[in-house]
């Protein structure tokens, strides 16, 4: 079997290519390998953890959205001969290519973590990229205590939401009057709460407003779901140090060996995050496991006939549908050059991505940037009388819970440009 354009992954990113190469050419001869047979809209997972979204109407038959004429090998890839352009599989042999799209997404690398695989949707630990009903499930039967949330070192899609149930999860706990009984805490590797200036100053208000504890630096190394424990290394300069002694208000304690001891009665967390291991092993990676591409034009730096975007490229910004959505088109746009024996010389992607930030049942906040991090507002947003999106507002909100969703579905996985 050989393609003009084999595309492996039936995600946001292959679904969207396929679908707008085959608007801008239907001769085009396109297969597209993907072994699920459920999409799942994975954004509004978030909300399904916070028992405001039915987890069911998060997934939809794949085969509704491979569009006409799109070859689907219903196949798992598993590796790679790039300079004979071939794909292995494993059940379909191998398969040739043309122009070859790489998007198969990420997974999740629970052994980063030591007792993660154990822990994991099990008991009051909980993680809406995994199980987001038992996270609800989690946060039904909270009566207060420890309530921790936190993220691992390294890039995980949707960098924003370990954050967003966090705050889901203080409204609810405020709504049902257990603020006295209960720490809320968000703990993270990183050295701040955002990267964004305009959407750090709103968030830093949000975590006051309330009165959650929160502590940069944090990294998550170990677990223990039975016992309710988590032992985290603080990575950040030792003059800045937080002071475990258990007398703070989120009672922890610092180890001889370093690390800081907390107990928990929630425990909320995105497991690490990796490519797939058919992609680690190949030589179409960088240094950090993730596919080698032009961050600009998403052209693969080694081979020129190979294209890759979605949370699998190696590129410096958040891993969102957002991002893949302005990285389609140019990807789209240089393959028919290439096709038509021109030159890839799209380089128009500027690192866009979005990340709509929920603060409460009812509001929301949208970060929208680039690769040099800045607030990059969409000008549309001005026809839903939203003047500014760094700030809390509920139409934001339902944005999040209706109208992305009707849009992803409906024009996006159709190939139509939003």
């Amino acid at each position: 079997m050989k393609y003009q354009v084999l595309i492996i992954g039936g995600g946001t990113a292959g679904l969207m290519t396929a679908a707008q190469l085959k608007k801008a050419n239907k001769d085009l001869n396109i297969a597209l390998i993907e072994p699920s047979e459920t999409h799942y809209y994975q954004p509004a997972w978030t909300l399904v953890g916070a028992g405001t979204y039915d987890f069911e109407n998060t997934a939809r038959p794949t085969k509704n959205f491979i569009p006409k004429g799109v070859t689907w090998i219903k196949d798992r890839a598993t590796g790679f001969d790039a300079p004979n352009q071939i794909v292995k599989t494993a059940e379909s042999g191998d398969i040739g290519y043309e122009y070859l799209v790489v998007a198969p997404g990420l997974v999740m690398d629970y052994d980063r973590i030591e007792g993660l695989a154990e822990a994991i949707d099990k008991g009051v630990v909980c993680s809406n990229y995994t199980d987001p009903k038992h996270t609800w499930e989690v946060l039904k039967n909270f009566k207060g205590g420890n309530a921790i949330f936190t993220q691992p070192s390294g890039a995980i899609k949707c960098g924003g939401a370990p954050q967003k149930i966090a705050y889901l999860a203080a409204d609810y706990v405020r709504k049902h009057g257990l603020q006295s009984k209960t720490n809320l805490a968000f703990l993270t590797p990183g050295t701040t709460i955002f990267g964004v200036k305009e959407i750090r100053e709103t968030l830093l208000k949000v975590i006051d407003r309330y009165g959650m504890i929160f502590k940069p630096h944090m990294e998550p190394v170990k677990i223990d779901g039975k016992k309710q424990k988590i032992w985290f290394k603080y990575n950040g300069p030792e003059d800045k140090k937080p002071l475990f002694d258990g007398t703070g208000k989120l009672e922890g304690k610092e180890l001889e060996n370093g690390l800081i001891e907390m107990h928990f009665d929630m425990l909320h967390l995105a497991p690490p995050q990796a490519a797939p291991e058919f992609i680690r092993t190949s030589d179409l990676v960088n240094d950090g496991g993730w596919l080698e591409v032009d961050q600009y034009s998403m052209q693969h730096k080694k081979y020129a006939n190979i294209f890759g975007l979605g949370d699998v490229a190696g590129l410096p910004t958040a891993k969102t549908g957002a991002a893949i959505r302005k990285q389609v088109p140019v990807v789209v746009d240089n393959i028919l050059k290439l096709i038509a024996s021109k030159q890839a010389d799209n380089h128009s992607y500027n690192g866009y991505s979005s990340c709509p930030l929920v603060t409460a049942y009812g509001k929301m906040v949208l970060a929208e940037f680039d690769y040099d991090g800045n607030f990059t507002p969409d000008p549309k947003l001005k026809q839903m009388l939203i003047s500014d999106s760094s700030k809390e507002h509920w139409r934001l909100w339902m944005l999040k819970k209706y109208m992305l969703p009707y849009l992803y579905w409906n024009k996006m996985l159709k190939g139509e440009k939003v």
